[in-house]
């Protein structure tokens, strides 16, 4: 059932081979080099938090929003304008290829993603696979590739982030059929029927790693890969039955150099095995400071995070004093990328984000300098 695709190099226009990119701050703290500038971006900086996003979104479903190529565009390139942030993550959500591999699936309003029919069974399992699956040269994927097109004629020398959801991730909705607040579904299938939970598991990977490959071959410069619900997982069911499928997914996009970065809800007990399913870069969520994430890793990986989202809304002294100790901390890793450690809650005033931002700036330019010290 693999869907492997077939591997080719970057193009020769993309902005990691005219160099365009390539000595951005962001790529480089990804390729574990420190430079002057310390840089920073939020997870969800493009969304329900801007006016404008909120007037561009008007009467506009979610999906449709998302295969919109200068939608999904304008929405990605809103947060760097207003912000000054130093990447731009491409804007789309984790179950937009599930819906190009004929899935049916809908975002429902105050609900999230609502599937046709759940996932629950090795019978389940192979009517969702028969439906089909995605590679990253599918014509479906055309939207998603031109979105990624404009975007970086736009940004220019400001790299874009690739997007996509991890393997257990997309198959917690599945398994559910929509969201829920522990999992059971996807856990009673991985451990009931183990041999259905890994092709599902591995259908998933090559769905959303081709997903992800379009995106980097259309010029993004790099690519997360978001696992929002392992943190219900234990480290043994996720080593075991979740990370062969983590790496699958990550592996769609090896051969293309760009780097690669892993997140994780609430998955500071596994992160080594996050790493080592092909990670360059280990996204820290707020539960975790980054010094003992760095230490748990070995000091060996550049780091992203991971600031707390909910000190968005506190006093500004409170937020700065939070936001210099996680700078503080971020020094023991070889790189760090300043980001939350979740995405932007809605109700976030968007000053806050660019005040924030030029912080950061701050803070990285007294490092380089040795004023920080």
């Amino acid at each position: 059932m693999s869907a492997q695709p077939d591997r080719a190099p970057l193009p020769a226009d993309h902005p990691l081979s005219t160099g365009a990119t390539s000595t951005s701050p962001l790529v480089q703290a990804y390729r574990g080099v420190r430079g002057a500038t310390l840089p920073v971006w939020f997870m969800r900086q493009a969304g329900r938090s801007l006016p404008e996003y909120r007037e561009l979104r008007t009467g506009l479903g979610m999906l449709d929003t998302c295969l919109d190529p200068a939608l999904a565009s304008e929405i990605t390139l809103q947060p760097v304008r207003r912000h000054g942030v130093d990447a731009g993550i491409f804007f789309s959500d984790i179950v937009i290829p599930l819906r190009l591999a004929g899935i049916g699936v809908e975002i429902q309003s105050g609900i999230g993603p609502v599937f046709d029919r759940a996932v629950r069974s090795a019978a389940d399992v192979d009517a969702l696979i028969e439906t089909g699956t995605l590679r990253a040269d599918d014509a479906a994927l055309d939207p998603i590739r031109e979105g990624v097109r404009r975007t970086v004629a736009e940004l220019g020398s400001t790299p874009l982030i690739g997007f996509a959801g991890a393997p257990f991730t997309l198959a917690a909705y599945l398994a559910e059929g929509r969201p829920s607040r522990d999992h059971l579904a996807a856990r009673r299938l991985m451990h009931s029927e183990p041999d259905a939970w890994a092709r599902l598991l591995a259908w998933c990977a090559d769905v959303t790693g081709a997903f992800l490959r379009a995106q980097l071959l259309a010029g993004a410069s790099a690519g997360q890969l978001f696992d929002s619900w392992a943190g219900s997982l234990s480290r043994a069911d996720y080593a075991r039955h979740v990370a062969p499928a983590s790496a699958r997914a990550l592996a769609h996009a090896h051969d293309l150099g760009a780097p690669l970065v892993h997140f994780g809800l609430g998955t500071g007990e596994f992160l080594t095995e996050m790493r080592d399913a092909g990670a360059d870069v280990v996204g820290i969520d707020y539960r975790l400071p980054l010094d003992e994430a760095s230490r748990r890793l070995g000091g060996s990986v550049p780091l992203q995070g991971n600031i707390d989202p909910a000190l968005l809304a506190a006093p500004w002294a409170v937020l700065e004093e939070h936001t210099r100790d996680v700078v503080r901390r971020g020094r023991s890793a070889p790189a760090h990328v300043v980001n939350l450690g979740h995405g932007v809650p809605p109700d976030t005033d968007p000053a806050v984000l660019t005040r924030l931002a030029a912080l950061v700036h701050e803070l990285g330019a007294d490092e380089a300098t040795g004023a920080g010290r």
